[in-house]
């Protein structure tokens, strides 16, 4: 599937701001075998005095933006052109919960995509006993790593409910479990944290989802915003598998990665610091068309 996409996200603010620097996390990148990023453009209004490109230890597409003359607003626009892979679903080759831990064990690598990153607490994801406890029955009788991290999908999507008004993007993964409501990011975040208390190594994964759905299929939820789901390592021989648990299905084509972390905090789409007081408003919109 070739996809164009096109996001703009602006910040009004209340009172001028003398001075910022911002880490912007918003273009998509090329992973072999997956996806491919044909074109991608990054502007910003004002135009910065400073701006700088680099790749992040998970081998994100990250830009820092610094600013000296006064503004009272920031846009970021984001247009690319992204072939994704229509891939077929995964034969399980994955090992049980035990061979798991054993190959685990056995992995000395500590290169990006290491499980070894993934296993512990992170800064947005503890270690809850109350998920891990509901993971465990999710995945009780799973034959596989895969089999669990699937049955651990569909028991999220089945027992939360889609809510945007009822969490923020500060909402730690508790209390979102606690009120069995949020958005994307905290299922993903109630994933992650089930998965790594029963010794799954996972991840979080930042993207877009295609806006417009196939024929005869029903609009997936979160599409015109950024989307979040989960990342489940499966053994040596499956590696990295996705899942979407606000949608209840494995990631396909419809899924477009920016790219991946421990939690929201290590591929969050924007954070800094600025000279200013005050609050600001806040303003998203995403576009994902396939090309004809």
């Amino acid at each position: 599937m070739l996809y164009d996409i096109r996001l703009e996200m602006s910040y009004d603010y209340d009172a001028t701001v003398h001075g910022g620097r911002h880490l912007v996390r918003v273009a998509p990148i090329s992973i072999p075998g997956v996806q491919r990023v044909v074109a991608s453009s990054l502007s910003f209004e004002p135009r910065p005095e400073r701006v700088t490109t680099f790749s992040d230890f998970f081998g994100n597409v990250a830009t820092t933006i610094a600013y000296v003359t006064p503004h009272d607003q920031l846009k970021i626009r984001l247009t690319a052109r992204v072939n994704v892979e229509n891939l077929l679903p995964p034969i399980d080759l994955s090992p049980s919960l035990a061979d798991l831990r054993q190959q685990i064990a056995r992995l000395w690598s500590v290169q990006p995509d290491s499980p070894h990153h993934f296993l512990a607490a992170s800064p947005r994801v503890p270690l809850e006993p109350a998920i891990t406890d509901y993971a465990a029955k999710a995945v009780a009788g799973a034959p596989t790593v895969l089999v669990a991290a699937n049955a651990l999908c569909m028991a999220i999507h089945r027992d939360f409910a889609y809510d945007p008004k009822a969490t923020d993007v500060e909402t730690e993964p508790a209390e979102a479990f606690a009120l069995r409501k949020g958005v994307c990011q905290d299922f993903a975040h109630v994933m992650i944290a089930g998965l790594r208390g029963l010794g799954i190594p996972a991840g979080y994964v930042s993207g877009f989802l295609r806006t417009s759905p196939p024929p005869g299929k029903p609009r997936l939820e979160g599409a015109d915003a950024m989307h979040a789901w989960v990342r489940a390592w499966c053994g040596q021989d499956m590696g990295w598998i996705e899942f979407d648990p606000t949608n209840a299905i494995t990631a396909g084509p419809d899924h477009i990665s920016i790219g991946h972390g421990r939690d929201y905090a290590d591929i969050s789409p924007i954070v800094g610091v600025l000279k200013t007081h005050g609050s600001h408003e806040a303003k998203q919109s995403v576009d994902v068309l396939p090309v004809l």
